[in-house]
């Protein structure tokens, strides 16, 4: 039976050696890894930049074959309370490791979504179990983590990958997956990715499941993401006043595109920063879209929330 498995799991580096990217960082950890010793860790960053690929492939490369034993995988976002520090992560820390690592790895994932007091819970078990037990923490803020753990870990902040290594992931996996894949479709899954290899894949992976032969045109249908060309022309109507063609242009993007209004707002924010109008003009309509953007949010309705968006880049 043949084995359907999503292409970030598929194709995720098994061996620091192979994470594209964050060069300075992997040489840290294959030097962790070389002396089998190592501090707590914190990881911070974007999602899909590597934190989690980094973990296990550290990992992999300490423990070998007997991972298992000596690694203990949590998601934070799950199991956010002070009874799963207390429970599963003290019991799995306080045991004493059986290989030639003379630590444990607890790796919690998300931890910036632990509540203050299972914060303070965890730090008191990192001190206490630092001679068999390491920690390596991931989260998106390293600000919503607490002083006394961030003191206790060396910390690592991931960048978003750059364009030519979102390119070379795509370029691999196509050449594995046969696929034909142009250079515009490259060129807009890295624009839609913004740095993010999760997402660069999920939406590769999308479009391949319609065609092997995988144009630009299908990337924005699987994305739900318009061209930049039709947001820079909403852009220009709005603010020259022609509101009604505007207006046609934002229905387009709500109907025929099924964007949500985050979504039309996060990509109208881009295409602001990319345009060539002077930087005062974008100064006022970027302020425009931090108010509509913190309203849409706060739960008002879209449609009106982007009428009222596109009518005030009138009267900026």
């Amino acid at each position: 039976m043949k084995e359907y498995i999503p292409w970030t799991e598929k194709y995720r580096p098994k061996k620091l050696l192979e994470v594209v990217g964050q060069e300075v960082i992997v040489k840290s950890l294959e030097a962790y890894a070389k002396s089998k010793n190592m501090p707590h860790l914190l990881f911070s960053g974007k999602a899909g930049v590597g934190k989690t690929t980094c973990a296990l492939a550290l990992a992999r490369e300490l423990f070998g074959e007997n991972l298992r034993e000596s690694f203990l995988e949590l998601n934070a976002s799950d199991e956010r309370g002070i009874d799963v520090v207390r429970g599963k992560i003290k019991d799995f820390a306080r045991t004493v490791p059986l290989e030639n690592v003379p630590f444990k790895i607890i790796f919690l994932d998300e931890a910036d979504s632990l509540t203050p007091e299972a914060q303070q819970a965890l730090r008191r078990t990192m001190e206490k179990f630092s001679s068999i037990c390491r920690f390596i923490l991931s989260c998106n803020y390293s600000s919503k983590i607490i002083e006394p753990i961030q003191s206790r870990c060396g910390i690592f902040k991931f960048s978003p990958l750059a364009e030519k290594d979102i390119k070379r992931i795509i370029v691999e996996v196509a050449e594995k997956e046969k696929l034909d894949v142009d250079k515009g479709a490259e060129e807009v899954i890295v624009y839609i990715a913004e740095g993010d290899a999760r997402k660069a894949l999920n939406i590769l992976q999308g479009a391949a499941i319609l065609n092997r032969k995988i144009t630009k045109k299908d990337i924005y249908k699987i994305a739900s993401q318009a061209t930049p060309k039709l947001i820079q022309e909403l852009i220009e109507l709005s603010t020259k006043g022609k509101f009604v063609d505007a207006r046609k242009i934002l229905d387009t993007l709500m109907i025929d595109y099924s964007m949500s209004g985050i979504d039309i707002i996060k990509q109208i924010f881009k295409e602001i920063l990319n345009s060539k109008i002077k930087d005062r003009e974008k100064m006022l309509l970027l302020e425009k879209v931090g108010e509509v953007e913190f309203r849409l949010v706060q739960g008002s309705n879209e449609r009106i929330q982007l009428e009222s968006l596109i009518a005030s880049f009138a009267t900026k």
